[in-house]
């Protein structure tokens, strides 16, 4: 191995290390605002928006789905299974703590027509107003 290949695998160690440390510090020390973002799907058809959030260990009853003014903002929490708590971490690579996604909607009148999670995956679905 050549002394640069040796540099570009070390600063590539560093900038991982560094992406890591900066990511579980936003988990444990910014508790009181949302620190990930949870992945989505849209899918449209001629009458409603369907939308897959992917949460999994996150229950129903610790997600709130407000929409206001074209913006659909999903709000919980991930919390760290207690007896994880006082473990010693070797990897982490699942967010856990308070999250937030908004989206924003097309130009549209929506109402929320339906919401259940399965599978891991809170699936909204987003009625299209008649004009």
């Amino acid at each position: 191995m050549s002394k640069r290949q040796l540099e570009a695998m070390m600063w590539a160690d560093a900038c991982r290390s560094m992406e890591r440390a900066d990511r579980l510090r936003r988990q444990f020390f910014h508790h009181s605002t949302p620190h990930w973002e949870a992945p989505i799907d849209v899918f449209e058809t001629d009458k409603a928006l369907i939308i897959l959030v992917a949460l999994p260990g996150v229950h129903l009853d610790s997600i709130s789905v407000t929409l206001d003014a074209g913006i659909l903002t999903i709000r919980g929490e991930r919390p760290l299974p207690h007896e994880l708590q006082s473990a010693r971490i070797l990897r982490m690579e699942i967010p856990y703590g308070h999250f937030e996604r908004r989206i924003e909607l097309p130009p549209v009148p929506f109402h929320i027509s339906g919401r259940h999670l399965a599978d891991g995956c809170l699936m909204l679905r987003l009625e299209k107003e008649p004009r």
